[in-house]
């Protein structure tokens, strides 16, 4: 049983105008969040500080937790929800010049003298220099930045110019708008993150070099065929393996981001927004510059 029947002729560049338009749109939108918030929401791995995270036994909140906490005279405490059922929060101090056990300690005995000792459990305590922390968050941009350069490189190497152009633009569209995503979301932006975005910058290239293979193909093929209709057609051609295999990756992505846990969630989300976008940035972003690439230079 085919998912997609053959001979599928959906004029996908007729909508090119549009897609664009939505593109835009959501950069425009994480634009102006990273004005708002003021830049991503860096995570303990790249600004540095101390993170205590907690477990409750029983709901409670943020605001509750803060006012005990609060009484330990340490300035620039934040505590911030961490999951989906309310018994879980992560209590950070930037830029800490405390140690991490000396501040552990401190907000242990402040919950204990608030809450019980029973009622609550801490499960894990992380600290990271500011220096390191800097140190990491260039480290972490520069791979995502590296990596798509060498993807876009490779592609021009192994197909043609006009290719590789598509495919980094592409790659460059597919992190915007998953940072527009985590802006809006406020999403932490750590180690963990970089990891799905670099996931997500693999795949996205593996769709968008189908694709090109088969309009690459096509163009040998069906040389009295304009390219507008050459690329519609191999973008048909390769629908059904597109759909199916976005389709299996998103259902596992889900399981992830609704059973993975807390801890999970932020990699979850990435994924899930990123090989969405991956997906249709292969066909509204990669495979158009092919086509303006040879308004520009004719096809011989």
């Amino acid at each position: 049983m085919e998912f997609i029947k053959a001979g599928t002729t959906i004029d996908f560049l007729h909508y090119v105008k549009s897609a664009y338009i939505f593109s835009a749109a959501l950069i425009l939108i994480g634009v102006v969040a990273f004005l708002y918030r003021g830049g991503l929401n860096y995570g303990v791995d790249f600004a540095g500080g101390t993170i205590v995270h907690v477990k409750f036994s029983q709901p409670s909140d943020a605001a509750s937790i803060r006012a005990v906490v609060s009484q330990t005279d340490i300035a620039d405490i934040t505590v911030q929800d961490f999951g989906q059922v309310g018994d879980e929060f992560l209590i950070r101090l930037p830029k800490s010049e405390t140690g991490a056990e000396n501040f552990s300690n401190r907000i242990r005995l402040s919950l204990a003298d608030g809450f019980g000792e029973e009622a609550y459990d801490v499960r894990r305590v992380e600290s990271v220099g500011p220096k390191v922390g800097k140190d990491l968050r260039r480290k972490g941009i520069l791979a995502v930045v590296f990596a798509t350069i060498m993807m876009g490189t490779y592609l021009s190497f192994r197909f043609e110019p006009r290719f590789g152009l598509g495919a980094a633009i592409a790659l460059i569209h597919d992190v915007l708008i998953t940072t527009t995503a985590l802006l809006v979301a406020d999403v932490e932006f750590d180690l963990t993150v970089v990891a799905a975005l670099l996931t997500v910058i693999g795949y996205s290239v593996n769709d968008t070099v189908i694709v090109c293979d088969r309009v690459r193909e096509n163009m040998r093929k069906l040389r009295r065929e304009t390219l507008h209709v050459i690329i519609n057609r191999s973008i048909n051609e390769t629908l059904s393996r597109t759909v199916i295999t976005t389709g299996t990756v998103l259902l596992v992505i889900l399981a992830l981001f609704f059973l993975g846990g807390s801890v999970l969630h932020a990699f979850a989300l990435v994924l899930l927004v990123g090989m969405t976008i991956g997906t249709y940035s292969s066909i509204y972003v990669a495979s158009p510059i092919v086509l303006l690439w040879e308004k520009e230079k004719p096809r011989r």
